[in-house]
C-alpha cells in the first residue's frame, strides 16, 4: 500500500508541475509586446509609402499600356479629334491613363500593406481609430479661415510622429486663440 501511495503522490506532483508549466506557456504567449504610439506612427508612415509607391507603379504601367495602344492605332493627321491635333489627344490620353493609374494604385497597395503587417494590423486599426477620434476632438473650426490665418492640418494627415502631433495641437490652440474661439 505504501508503494501505491508514493506512486500516486509522484504522479499527482507531475500533473501539477506539468499544468503549471502549461499555464506559464499560455500566459507567455498571451502577453504580446505593447503597440506604442511610436510603433503606430512608424507603421502609418510605412502605409503611406506603400500607397505612394503602388500609385506610382500603377500610374507608370497604365500610361505605358495607353501609349502602347495609341502607338498601334492608325490616325489620319489631317483629321482633328474634338477640334484638336490627334497627337495632342494621344498625349493627353496617356497622361490621363497615368493619373487614373496613380489614383487606383492604393487599391493594390492596401492589400499588400495588410499582408505584410498582418501581425500588428488589429492593433494598428485600433490605434488609428483612437488617433482619428483625437484629431476630431481637437481640430479647429475651419469656417473662419483666411489667407493670413490658415487652419492647421484639418484631417491630421501630415502628423507623422508624437512631436508633430504636439506641434499640431499647439497650432490648433493658437488658431483658436487668434479667432477668439477659446
Amino acid at each position: 500500500m505504501i508503494g501505491i501511495k508514493n506512486l500516486n503522490n509522484i504522479t499527482s506532483r507531475r500533473l501539477i508541475s506539468s499544468s503549471k508549466f502549461l499555464l506559464q506557456k499560455k500566459t507567455n504567449t498571451a502577453t504580446t509586446p505593447a503597440f506604442t504610439w511610436v510603433d503606430f506612427f512608424a507603421v502609418k508612415k510605412q502605409e503611406r509609402r506603400v500607397n505612394v509607391i503602388s500609385g506610382v507603379l500603377t500610374g507608370f504601367i497604365s500610361s505605358n499600356i495607353a501609349f502602347a495602344y495609341a502607338a498601334n492605332v492608325e490616325i489620319d493627321p489631317t483629321q482633328t479629334i474634338f477640334g484638336v491635333d490627334p497627337s495632342i489627344v494621344i498625349v493627353g490620353g496617356c497622361m490621363t491613363a497615368g493619373i487614373l493609374g496613380y489614383l487606383i494604385g492604393p487599391a493594390f497597395g492596401r492589400p499588400f500593406f495588410k499582408f505584410v503587417n498582418r501581425n500588428v494590423l488589429k492593433q494598428y486599426n485600433e490605434k488609428t481609430k483612437i488617433f482619428l477620434e483625437h484629431v476630431k476632438k481637437y481640430r479647429v473650426d475651419a469656417s473662419s479661415q483666411s489667407l493670413n490665418n490658415p487652419p492647421p492640418d484639418y484631417y491630421g494627415e501630415k502628423i507623422g510622429s508624437l512631436k508633430e502631433y504636439k506641434t499640431w495641437l499647439r497650432d490648433s490652440n493658437a488658431y483658436r486663440f487668434n479667432n477668439g474661439d477659446l
